[in-house]
Order: C-alpha cells, then sequence, then structure tokens
C-alpha cells in the first residue's frame, strides 16, 4: 500500500550521501564528518523523517568513556612519569563520574588516525590530545569526526587553528630561563640544550626560551642538539658533546630520562658530577631527588594538568563552549646537580 512517509532513502538523496552514511551518522558506527552528519541531520529535519527507535538511542547515547591517544615510543612511556601522573590526575576527575579512560599507544600517523576514528565510531565521548605541535592537524581530524576535544599546549597562544577544541596551557619557557639564570650565575657560559622533537609546541618553547635566556646573559649561543626523549637519545647526544674540542660545563635536558642517561655516561668516562659537568632535567621524576648528585629539574604538575584537562573536557560534553585556560604549576627545582664549573 502506498505511502506518503518520507525515507531513509529520500533523506539520503536530499542529503546528498548513500543510505549507509545516513545510517551511520544516527548508529555510530563507523564515522562521518561534522559537516556531513549536518546535513543529513538538516536533510530530516526538512522531511520531517524520525530514525527508529535503536538508531536514535545508539546516536544519542554516551559511552562514559574519553579517550587519549599518544604516538609516543614506548621506552618514553614506560619510564617518563609524566604519563603516570596526568593520567593518575584525569582519573581523579573522571572516576567520581563514572567516567573510563580508553588509551591507545601507536607508533605512525596512520594507525594514529585509525585510532581516533575508531572512538568516533561510538567508542569514546570525546578526546585529550598530548604533543601538541603547530598547526597540529589532528585537530581538524577530531572536528571532523565530531568529537569534543581538550589540547594540552604550552604559551596562552597557539599558533594554528584550534577546529572548536578547547586549549589548557602551561608555561614552559619561564623554568626554563630559570635554569638558565641559575647556571649563569655560578659561571657557565657553555651552555647546551638537548630538546625533545622539533615538531612539539613545548620543544619549541623551550628551545626558545634557552636561547633568549643565553643573549639576556651575554652569553655566547647555546649549543642545541635534538634528541627524542629516549635514554638512547641522552647517551648518545652527550657523548658527542663531551668529545668536542670546547665541550659544554653545563646540559639541560628536555626531560629526566635524557638528563639521567647523560649523567650516567658522563660518570662512565670519569667525569665528577657537578664539579666536571653540571646537569638539568625536566618534569622532575621521582627519580630524580634520589639520583647522584641529586638531579635540578622542573616540577611540570601532570597531576594537576591532568586534572584540569579532564574537568575543562567534562564541561564540554555538559554543553559548555570550548575555553582557554592556563595551569601554573611548572617550577624549578634546585638540587645538588648545578655548581661553578671546574676552572682549568
Amino acid at each position: 500500500m502506498p505511502t506518503d512517509r518520507p525515507t531513509i532513502g529520500d533523506v539520503a538523496r536530499l542529503a546528498g550521501v548513500s543510505k549507509g552514511t545516513v545510517s551511520s551518522a544516527y548508529s555510530g558506527r563507523r564515522p562521518v564528518s561534522q559537516d556531513t552528519r549536518a546535513r543529513i541531520f538538516q536533510a530530516a529535519e526538512t522531511l520531517r523523517w524520525h530514525p527508529s527507535s535503536p538508531a536514535r538511542a545508539l546516536a544519542t547515547a554516551r559511552t562514559e568513556t574519553i579517550g587519549l591517544v599518544l604516538a609516543r615510543n614506548p621506552q618514553v612511556i614506560e619510564a617518563d612519569t609524566f604519563f603516570a601522573r596526568f593520567i593518575a590526575g584525569c582519573e581523579t576527575v573522571l572516576a567520581p563520574r563514572h567516567f573510563g579512560l580508553a588509551l591507545h599507544v601507536v607508533d605512525n600517523e596512520a594507525a594514529e588516525d585509525c585510532a581516533y576514528q575508531r572512538l568516533a565510531a561510538g567508542r569514546a565521548d570525546g578526546v585529550i590530545l598530548l604533543d601538541l605541535s603547530a598547526h597540529d592537524r589532528r585537530l581538524k581530524l577530531v572536528h571532523e569526526l565530531g568529537l569534543p576535544a581538550v589540547a594540552l599546549g604550552s604559551g596562552s597562544h597557539y599558533e594554528g587553528k584550534l577546529h572548536g577544541a578547547s586549549y589548557v596551557y602551561c608555561d614552559d619557557s619561564e623554568p626554563m630561563k630559570q635554569l638558565v639564570r641559575l647556571l649563569a650565575r655560578r659561571g657557565h657560559t657553555r651552555i647546551a640544550h638537548v630538546s625533545g622533537p622539533s615538531r612539539y609546541v613545548h620543544t619549541r618553547a623551550r628551545r626558545a626560551a634557552f636561547t633568549a635566556e643565553m643573549e639576556a646573559q651575554g652569553l655566547e649561543p647555546g649549543i642545541l642538539r635534538e634528541g627524542d626523549f629516549t635514554s638512547v637519545s641522552g647517551r648518545e647526544i652527550t657523548a658527542e658533546l663531551l668529545a668536542q674540542d670546547q665541550p659544554p660545563t653545563a646540559i639541560c635536558y628536555s626531560n629526566d630520562l635524557m638528563a639521567i642517561a647523560g649523567m650516567s655516561y658522563a660518570q662512565h668516562i670519569g667525569m665528577l658530577l657537578p664539579r666536571d659537568l653540571s646537569v638539568t632535567g625536566f618534569d622532575d621524576s621521582d627519580l630524580a631527588a634520589q639520583l647522584s648528585p641529586p638531579l635540578t629539574s622542573v616540577s611540570t604538575g601532570a597531576h594537576e594538568r591532568g586534572r584540569v584537562v579532564a574537568e575543562v573536557l567534562l564541561d564540554m560534553l555538559a554543553g559548555r563552549a570550548p575555553i582557554s585556560r592556563g595551569v601554573g604549576t611548572t617550577r624549578v627545582v634546585e638540587r645538588d646537580s648545578i655548581s661553578a664549573p671546574r676552572r682549568p
């Protein structure tokens, strides 16, 4: 018997998509871009078509899960306490509200994209973006997938487009400047900085601060090397630096793992720390205070960062607009790994 009631096919034709895409927009079984989803919903409203009750329930259901995808070397995640502390901070907010955290560790962009697509296909309500890079492609990706997102960055201004994500930031620049000042006051003039990968916003902020403060102190240009946050890169770069005709008398590493490996190598070749070499780290891991000598480092307040990021994301899921919010957690923790340089 003929009927004038609109069908899913009518919605698909008006929206310019397939019936399968209309079904996915409502069921969440596979990712549909935000623009396409909006076009489908507008077509359905125009035609006064309503999905079946099961499809509508799937479309509006919450998973009560937050996604976190880490594109990092597993060695770094295993050894760097930042991630454990950050996740613990997230859980202090998520667990009382009965939300879970879905963690994915990947080793390439293709795997990273697949992880976000799986999260968008009904496995997560929103995502947290760490290790933000300049003009980060993930911000556009999660926006197109319809995933609310909070990005953790360095500095109050992000040079790229946030695509509707919230932005939580901290100051990595000032503590790096403080480290250079501490070393300069003790008489160091040849100072090296071993950074993380240059694509990261926090790497660029720390490196720029290091260079600017060396100039402000009237010192010769600092020696810059790029590591990858692993102990292997810390050891190899330290070996290269100390083999120079005029090696640095102090090295500022961009995480504790590289700093500890550098200290170990320097002691292995017979150097006395800090008399022969002053060393600083970043992140203030649990091991930093137990070393010989104890490591001067920067406490990043990873637990507090995780707490704030989780709060902001849950606020977005409750309907609040995206925001930018600073977290003032970084501070220099001075210990015995720095001293005046040894005089010839």
